[in-house]
């Protein structure tokens, strides 16, 4: 079969889409009469097909070719036609958007499928093909570990170790190189549901820790620890390069992709383009903040609300004694976005990991922030919690979730209506509303939602529980004045959760008017609402 992977569709605007494919071979491929050529990586074909002249506030039915012959959709389909469905004056005031994280592959063995439960997004697509297309989402937002390559499946543990072309000192326990990952994109992205879903709503991504590895980019010596590791080089190497090839360009709408220095680079080069995004890899991961580093965050434009994406994970700043969640050039580029001219009815900011946590552990992250940096066995000490404990969200980056704060305090002082937070990582969903100054207009909340599908720790329920607790909440803010931190800039109360289990949640929005809802499978092809916020009065 020619084609190996896809169709996705990515970024689309009101005349303009962007449709992503894996092929067998080098070749051109066609959508609705746009053509594009393959570029390899490694032996594997890639397009990233972008289709214009398309009418606004228009549903269109598309197929995928190679080389002229059609590939997609099947000759045979349980499913309904794969659509682009633009923008357009009729619909820039309302937007559906689902949302969530931490999804991993379905098991084939009986023991892992039934302690991973039923996979939330595949569930959403089943019920999807039931119901008409104009209730179908606008935008598909996945916040981080679309695959996980530190947490294996037997099927992959296998698959790598009947591999020849693995270094003596690679871990037989982890994915290392680029044609590994590429088994983990396969796994995660050839489900029949979740396929067709993918090819008919419009998806954004951002990278979290085990797309590249658990804790990735903790801490300082997180990055030093891993950089003694004969392999970690390649690995890398092969998480970044695969990451910007699955998953970053389709985020870039078509006039950023025009500019994009990198990505016509690359489109531009003749024969296997892995030497170039070797380079690419090394520079995003040398925590260079400016012109020559690589930005993975990007800003779509639905109508009438901004979704802007953080990268929470690569952007981070670790060494010459700095701890942030961003350098000061990505940070102030992200601040130039929420403030760009244009009217924002509705805000919307996605970071893989939460802004807003539960109290209690928000406190603990930043005492555990200011302990690390001290010297000798107790900050040895608070930086083997910080990795053993996941202490690394936007509190452990105190100087960070100050300076997102007041940015989310201004941009609720500036218009729109809401300013939505979307979150995921911390394997259990919750709904958050800021408490702000009285000549805010908007309504601030962060809204989590993970996982999509991945098990959960015994100790996942009762340490969240507690982790919200008024107790608690007040211990914790004790314990952060007694070592001197700075008192939380906003406070915040949480509407509804902690939920468990498999979710995904819904961001509403029509005209003025926003609510959030999270919702659980019960079956293979049904879904139960287990919580509705109301966003607007």
């Amino acid at each position: 079969m020619p084609l190996v992977l896809g169709p996705v569709l990515r970024h689309v605007g009101e005349t303009t889409a962007s449709v992503w494919v894996q092929t067998e071979r080098a070749a051109t491929v066609s959508v609705l009469g746009s053509e594009a050529r393959t570029f390899e990586v490694s032996g594997h074909h890639y397009a990233l097909v972008p289709v214009s002249g398309l009418t606004p506030d228009s549903r269109t039915p598309y197929q995928v070719e190679i080389d002229g012959e059609r590939v997609w959709p099947p000759t045979t389909s349980p499913f309904p036609p794969s659509l682009i469905r633009t923008r357009g004056p009729e619909s820039d005031r309302s937007n559906r958007i689902i949302f969530g994280s931490c999804r991993y592959p379905k098991a084939s063995d009986p023991r892992v499928a039934a302690e991973l439960g039923i996979d939330a997004l595949d569930a959403y697509a089943a019920r999807m093909t039931k119901r008409a297309p104009e209730e179908w989402p606008d935008a598909l937002l996945l916040l981080g570990d679309q695959v996980y390559a530190d947490e294996l499946t037997p099927r992959n543990r296998r698959r790598i170790a009947g591999r020849r072309d693995r270094l003596p000192d690679w871990p037989d326990d982890e994915i290392v190189g680029f044609d590994e990952y590429v088994g983990l994109y396969q796994d995660a992205w050839t489900d029949p549901e979740i396929r067709w879903l993918m090819s008919t709503v419009p998806t954004a991504m951002i990278f979290d820790d085990h797309d590249v590895r658990d804790d990735w980019n903790t801490s300082a010596r997180w990055r030093e620890e891993m950089r003694a590791m004969p392999w970690w080089r390649d690995r890398i190497r092969s998480a970044i390069a695969s990451y910007w090839v699955y998953q970053h360009i389709g985020n870039l709408p078509t006039a950023d992709l025009a500019s994009n220095t990198d990505y016509r680079k690359i489109m531009d080069h003749e024969g296997d383009t892995w030497p170039l995004l070797v380079e690419l890899a090394d520079r995003a991961d040398a925590e260079t903040d400016g012109a020559k580093g690589v930005r993975f965050s990007f800003r779509w434009d639905l109508g009438h609300s901004r979704f802007l994406m953080i990268d929470s994970r690569n952007g981070r700043i670790l060494e010459d004694g700095q701890h942030l969640m961003l350098g000061d050039s990505e940070f102030s580029w992200i601040e130039e976005q929420v403030e760009a001219p244009g009217r924002v009815e509705h805000l919307v900011l996605g970071t893989s990991i939460p802004w807003l946590l539960p109290h209690a552990i928000g406190e603990l992250e930043t005492v555990n922030e200011i302990a690390s940096g001290r010297p000798g066995w107790r900050g040895r000490l608070a930086e083997t919690i910080r990795q053993a404990a996941d202490l690394e969200h936007w509190a452990a980056f105190r100087a960070s979730f100050d300076r997102l704060t007041a940015m989310v305090v201004r941009a609720a002082a500036g218009g729109p209506a809401t300013v939505s937070v979307l979150s995921g990582d911390v394997h259990h969903s919750y709904a958050a509303r800021a408490d702000l100054p009285p000549d805010a207009r908007a309504r601030v909340h962060q809204l989590t939602c993970s996982p999509v599908h991945n098990t959960m720790h015994w100790f996942i329920k009762p340490g969240f529980r507690l982790g919200w607790s008024r107790i608690a909440r007040r211990l914790a803010e004790r314990w952060a004045a007694g070592v001197g931190a700075p008192p939380t800039p906003v406070s915040w109360e949480r509407v509804t959760g902690p939920l468990f289990g498999n979710m995904i949640a819904t961001l509403d929005i029509d005209g003025e008017k926003a609510e959030a809802f999270f919702e659980q499978p019960r079956t293979a092809a049904t879904m139960v609402e287990r919580a509705r916020v109301r966003l607007t009065p």
